[in-house]
């Protein structure tokens, strides 16, 4: 269920590429406070986490399914997803992807909500990065999925294939904003002198470790 916007929640969130309006670096967790959600906390007998599946537009598709997701959940310890209420698979314009800075997804909780959204990707499978040449945390960071690094005419991207962006959107982004999840329930985000990188290397650190898990599952 979704509720009036009344109540704000905090949120982390996690973008790639370049930042517009004039900032050349992508800032993980801006204006933090400032989003609002207007979901309902689920019910006794409504099942969580509760799916919220959006057309996406033109130009990007969501390269996971709810089953593959609900799936994926099930491989996870119980407490690392029993507080999730919400999965929202939210629609974005190509207008709406380059003026927020390529979101991939974000944690917005409050109300009794713990909602995670994950943003689509463009369908060309092309991950934009920028002008500068991506730093080594970065290609790090999705060094497991094997994406191709290219330059063309002076702008970086990784080239995706389809099951590549499926396996990151898993076992990368989504573990990652479950990780923000994992943080919340310590509050400490609510301090002033929790900075807000700390919070990024808790969930990244949280994504590469259940990640490498999972793999291993497989090998």
């Amino acid at each position: 269920m979704q509720r009036n916007r009344k109540e704000t929640a905090w949120k982390k969130s996690r973008k790639f590429g370049d930042v517009k309006g004039g900032r050349k670096r992508p800032k993980l967790a801006d204006n933090i406070f400032n989003r609002q959600h207007n979901f309902l906390a689920p019910t006794e007998n409504e099942d969580a986490p509760i799916f919220k599946v959006d057309n996406s537009s033109r130009d990007f598709y969501f390269p996971v399914t709810v089953d593959e997701i609900k799936q994926f959940l099930e491989r996870l310890p119980t407490e690392h997803t029993e507080n999730l209420t919400h999965i929202w698979l939210r629609k974005m314009t190509y207008k709406e992807y380059e003026k927020e800075g390529k979101f991939q997804g974000c944690f917005i909780c409050g109300s009794g909500v713990n909602l995670i959204v994950l943003y689509p990707f463009p369908k060309n499978l092309k991950m934009e990065l920028g002008s500068k040449k991506p730093s080594s945390k970065t290609l790090k960071w999705y060094s497991a999925y094997e994406p191709e690094l290219v330059s063309t005419d002076g702008n970086w991207a990784l080239i995706w294939t389809v099951e590549k962006i499926k396996r990151y959107y898993l076992e990368g982004l989504l573990l990652h904003e479950i990780g923000h999840q994992m943080d919340s329930m310590y509050h400490r985000f609510w301090s002033a002198n929790y900075k807000k990188q700390r919070a990024e290397n808790y969930a990244d650190n949280f994504a590469y470790y259940w990640g490498n898990q999972m793999r291993s599952e497989v090998e």
